[in-house]
Order: C-alpha cells, then sequence, then structure tokens
C-alpha cells in the first residue's frame, strides 16, 4: 500500500536523490560553492609570508666540556715569565746585590776557617790539630766529629758563595756556628760577649746564616730560578729549624756541658 507523503516522520525529510541535495529554488535559489584554494595558491602565500620574516642566523652549539675542563679554562695558568715581570713590577731594588753581598761574607769567613781545619792553611791547625781541640773541650767521638765539622764548614762556605743549595748550605754553617758559641762559652766562666773571648763572632755569623736560609739567596745565584730563591716560606722555616737541631744535638750528645753556667 503506498505511504502518504502527508503522514511522514520528520526523518522522511532526508533527501533521497542527488537532485534534492540542491534543495533547488525552494530553498532560495541554492547554497553558495564553496572554492577550496589549490596547493599552488597556498605555496605563494607561504612563499610571500617567508620572504616577509627577517633571516635567523643559527649558530650551532658548543660542545659540552666536563667540569675539569671548564675549571682548567676558568683559572689563569701562571708561568715563570708572568712571575719575573710581577716582581719587576714590584721591585726589588738592590735586594740581590744586597743577598749576594751577605753570602759571599758568610761564606768566605766560613770557607777560610773550614780550610784552617782540614788542611791547615793559613797557619791553622789542620784536621789533627782540630781533632785534639775537640778532645780537650770533652767531645766524644773526636775524629769523625772533626772531619765533618771541617767538610761541612767548607762546603757550606763554598756553596754559599755560588749559591747554591742555599738553605742547606746555610743550615751546615749554622749548625757549625751552634758548637762554636757552645765551646767558647765554656772556655770562661760566666757568659762572655765580646771579643777576643767572647762570643760575638760566632753569634753573628750563626744569625745572619739563619737570616740567609729565611730570605733566600736572591736571584743572582745557581738557585736564582728556584721559588724559595725569591720567595722562601714554609720550606725554608723548616731548613732553619733542622740546622739549629742539629747543632744543639751535635753538642748535647757528644759532648754534654752547661754552655749557660
Amino acid at each position: 500500500m503506498p505511504k502518504d507523503p502527508s503522514k511522514s516522520s520528520p526523518s522522511d525529510g532526508l533527501p533521497s536523490s542527488d537532485d534534492e541535495l540542491d534543495f533547488g529554488d525552494t530553498a532560495g535559489g541554492g547554497l553558495p560553492t564553496e572554492q577550496i584554494p589549490t596547493y599552488s595558491a597556498m605555496s605563494e602565500q607561504s612563499e610571500q609570508y617567508v620572504s616577509q620574516q627577517p633571516t635567523e642566523i643559527l649558530s650551532a652549539p658548543a660542545p659540552a666540556t666536563s667540569a675539569s675542563d671548564s675549571d682548567f679554562a676558568a683559572t689563569p695558568v701562571s708561568s715563570r715569565s708572568d712571575e719575573d715581570e710581577s716582581d719587576r713590577k714590584s721591585g726589588r731594588g738592590t735586594l740581590d746585590l744586597g743577598l749576594l753581598c751577605l753570602r759571599v761574607a758568610v761564606g768566605a769567613i766560613a770557607l777560610v776557617h773550614g780550610l784552617q781545619k782540614l788542611v791547615g792553611l793559613w797557619d791553622g791547625p789542620g784536621l789533627d790539630g782540630f781533632e785534639s781541640t775537640l778532645a780537650d773541650a770533652g767531645f766524644d767521638h773526636a775524629k769523625p766529629l772533626a772531619i765533618l765539622g771541617a767538610v761541612g764548614e767548607v762546603a757550606g762556605g763554598a756553596l754559599l758563595i755560588l749559591g747554591l743549595l742555599t738553605p742547606f748550605a746555610a743550615a751546615s754553617v749554622l749548625a757549625v756556628m751552634i758548637n762554636a758559641w757552645a765551646f767558647r762559652q765554656i772556655a770562661a766562666p760566666g757568659l762572655e760577649f765580646f771579643a777576643p773571648a767572647g762570643t760575638e763572632y760566632e753569634t753573628l755569623l750563626g744569625v745572619c746564616a739563619g737570616v740567609i736560609i729565611l730570605t733566600g739567596p736572591g736571584r743572582i745565584s745557581f738557585d736564582g730560578r728556584r721559588g724559595w730563591a725569591t720567595r722562601p716560606f714554609v720550606g725554608s722555616f723548616v731548613v732553619l729549624l733542622l740546622g739549629i737541631a742539629a747543632g744543639v744535638c751535635t753538642w748535647i750528645f757528644l759532648n754534654g756541658a752547661n754552655p749557660l753556667i
């Protein structure tokens, strides 16, 4: 039985053919057709947009560095020439010349007295006479001590003049002067200072040797390129203590007399 068009349901209003999609003139003369832009048109618009943008230069990222590399890069490395330039600008004046004169004076006096004891030059006692002097002063093991004292004085004096191994050379002279000071003190009762019976000569040489250890030999020396030659620090103080300890221990353990009485 055919269906009555007047009694159709709302769902029956759906178009059933291609002709009904346009709705004809009854729906207002038809809907306007939308024109989809083609690829070529879109490309032209994109090129026009890109051409209006400023050109940005991209740089390659820097390679990653480790923490140690960055530390090395951030920390300047000082060279010896930089230190020399710093010393020159700060001004050492006549300091190196003064240290040279001090070293030569102390070294020459120690060398001359050492040669007197070792080989008998300049009316010296020689090694045998020096050994007898030490034995009479109450030293034990006088023969090896005489050899050690004479060689230490000669070597220390020569090295001070050259400015070579300066702290140890000065420490050797200092140890000898400590024993010479104590020997001079026990020769006369009470504390004696002024010459000829006093200890002013031994005191002066011992103090000068200690000063050279603390100041360094200066630039006019074979040690002049070493850091402690111009900037001595803890190491030089340790050598000073070793020189004092060597002299004091030699007197205590090989003689034992009280030089202050």
